[in-house]
């Protein structure tokens, strides 16, 4: 039976940085979005969830954009789950991220342990890491707790083992969730219970995809004949499977350019995804039917995909691909939560080996061999089993704590007054960051900030809203509304609000960068450049003492600041910008793009080119971004470097 261990596992790692202290009232270009125009062919239920609920920004969750690429090693709190059969490896630190799972009776690692701790702007709040078996809540995309701590503990397994479960309150849909993992004795398979529940009397839109990265030297196989293909040009059309435009794609390299594929699995088809190598060995993940959906993720073999391969690891390293299972057909859905209902499932990973002859043959024969096999060695009904008997143990209350989450499920337990069964938010959780809302909660008003600094984070949900409204008018809680009703979509009264905060305090910074999103977002680009110019003046001459805290708020402020300006075509206010900026920021790699796109406005193409020539590197390169050739190609008509090449879509596309 399982035994769980605390370990350690010390990587080449970057500094994540701190969080961006910015509330993030507009989303980051998220690439995975469907043009109405794709939805006329699609089945309707299918074109329903594709419209539910879509994301209008990642709050209440903080932006993390302050990372580098600068790596050192790191030893990372790992929490290590083992039987006879397999070894599995948790780091409840970053989002309970699963970074390897040995079969030890052949030493074979099933998944792609990724080398190095390198943050990438992926996720939907931006740092995001790659490697493992990932579990994706929340929306459209990588979860805003890629890389968040998780509540850890050891629980009582269905078998009378150690079960590890992990939970944490997923802030941008307002849902608990945890995630169980156990090894039944003798097994092969990596047993996961997974539960999301909705405490609340309203219905709530749930994402859910677990994404497994493996070698991409590898076969991917699916119960199916159809899949959904989504790339990077945001085009989604119904293809079959394998052979599409002459290639055979369930060989990951066989796509030039990254791509999704999402299985069309026959209503009783046994869910199931498996990549095996040219030897027919490999991993196999199945599930109970609630997890419906199943994708395949490849970056392509074209230059931009390779080099995405090298910025998220490191050279000579080798590349990799996602298999993926998820509650809807695609991630471009959303599904209905019943007020007060729950979803759960069954998954179970583990090593397949299949005749290689077969697997690599005709698609009929590989599916029917690698089912064959799988049923052999993890029956369908034996899942089903371990369903049943997991789902009186998810409520059991953990012993021992073996990690610490956010205090935010906590101060939503202590506000709703009732407890979950299972997955305790203990008061001994909060810290300083949930304070001023505990106070709100408990004296109806808002405490003012005794320093002048960035105002803190904001709480969104309409429980909160309510709280908000009810309580005295002052600066801050003001300031708070009007990002709550700001995320409400009511953008006429938080422009209201900021303007009434503005009038009333002398900390004018926070309220003008709001204020000026809101011109950016009505298409006024010259008021919003104004009022960024304005905010910026104030926090870069302020009382702030030169620290941590100031530098993190100034350069924030100032990317937003600098991209306005360029953008009204106020250059000299850009240079001005610019000049003011601490040396130590201007040496970012975003940072150095933009003092190129100024010295190009400025008329200095050679200053510009020589950015390019010397280097630059951009850590929060965004997924799809083409800032680096958009600049290139204004400046030359050489090809892009390969070095600068993050191309993820076909020219013209």
């Amino acid at each position: 039976m399982t035994t769980i261990r605390r370990a350690a596992v010390t990587l080449p790692a970057a500094d994540l940085g701190p969080a961006n202290p910015l509330p993030p009232l507009l989303p980051l270009d998220e690439a995975h979005h469907v043009e109405e125009r794709d939805l006329a062919g699609v089945p309707g239920d299918m074109a329903r969830q594709i419209r539910y609920a879509p994301l209008g920004s990642v709050l209440p969750a903080p932006l993390y954009d302050g990372y580098d690429r600068r790596r050192a090693p790191r030893a990372f709190d790992a929490l290590v789950l083992e039987n006879d059969r397999l070894r599995a490896t948790v780091l409840p630190g970053l989002g309970g991220r699963v970074v390897s799972l040995v079969h030890l009776p052949t030493g074979r690692e099933l998944l792609y342990r990724n080398p190095v701790f390198q943050p990438a702007n992926f996720a939907l709040n931006g740092a995001w890491f790659s490697g493992g078996i990932e579990w994706n809540i929340g929306a459209t995309g990588h979860t805003t707790l890629s890389c968040a701590p998780l509540h850890a503990a050891r629980v009582t397994a269905p078998d009378g083992g150690e079960m590890l479960r992990l939970w944490e309150w997923e802030r941008l849909r307002d849902l608990p969730f945890q995630v169980d993992l156990w090894l039944p004795d003798g097994s092969d398979f990596l047993y996961v219970g997974v539960r999301v529940r909705n405490p609340h009397d309203r219905p709530a839109p749930v994402y859910w995809w677990s994404n497994i990265a493996v070698p991409e030297e590898r076969r991917v196989l699916a119960p199916a004949e159809e899949a959904w293909h989504f790339g990077y040009e945001r085009r989604l059309r119904r293809i079959p499977v394998p052979e599409w435009e002459g290639a055979d794609r369930s060989h990951p390299l066989n796509s030039p350019h990254a791509a999704d594929y999402f299985y069309e699995l026959p209503e009783d088809a046994r869910r199931w995804i498996a990549a095996l190598d040219a030897t027919g060995h490999g991993l196999v993940q199945t599930s109970t039917a609630a997890l419906r959906g199943r994708k395949l993720f490849v970056w392509g073999s074209r230059p931009g995909g390779r080099r995405w391969q090298e910025w998220l690891t490191e050279p000579g390293t080798g590349g990799y691909c996602e298999i993926q299972a998820g509650l809807a057909r695609t991630q471009l859905e959303h599904v209905r939560l019943a007020e007060r209902g729950e979803f759960s499932w069954l998954e179970a990973y583990g090593p397949l080996h299949a005749d290689a002859g077969a697997v690599h043959g005709d698609w009929a024969g590989a599916r029917t061999e690698v089912e064959r096999r799988l049923e052999e060695a993890l029956p369908h009904a034996r899942v089903a089993e371990a369903y049943e008997a997991w789902l009186p143990c998810a409520d059991g209350e953990p012993g021992e704590v073996l990690a610490r989450g956010s205090g935010w499920g906590a101060l939503e337990v202590l506000r709703a007054g009732e407890k979950l069964p299972g997955t305790p938010f203990e008061e001994s959780t909060l810290t300083e960051a949930q304070e001023p809302w505990l106070r709100l909660l408990r004296s109806g008003e808002l405490p003012e900030p005794e320093q002048p600094g960035p105002p803190g984070e904001s709480l969104v949900a309409p429980h909160w809203r309510d709280l908000l409204e009810s309580a005295a008018a002052r600066p801050l809680t003001e300031y708070h509304l009007g990002v709550a009703q700001w995320h409400a979509g009511d953008r006429a009264q938080a422009v209201r609000s900021w303007e009434r905060a503005l009038r009333r305090t002398s900390l004018r910074w926070p309220l003008l960068r709001c204020l000026a999103v809101a011109d950016r977002a009505a298409g006024d680009g010259e008021r919003a450049a104004a009022r960024y110019a304005e905010a910026f003046d104030e926090l870069s001459r302020g009382p702030g003492e030169g620290g941590a805290a100031d530098l993190v708020a100034l350069a924030a402020l100032g990317r937003e600041t600098l991209e306005a300006q360029l953008c009204a075509g106020r250059v000299s206010e850009a240079r001005s910008v610019w000049a003011r900026l601490p040396g130590e920021v201007r040496e970012r790699g975003r940072f150095r793009l933009l003092g190129a796109r100024l010295l190009l406005a400025e008329g200095d193409r050679a200053g510009a080119r020589a950015v390019f020539d010397e280097g630059v590197e951009v850590a929060d390169l965004r997924e799809g971004e083409e800032a680096l050739g958009e600049l290139w190609a204004r400046l030359t008509d050489e090809p892009l470097p390969a070095r600068h090449d993050f191309r993820m879509r076909p020219e013209g596309g």
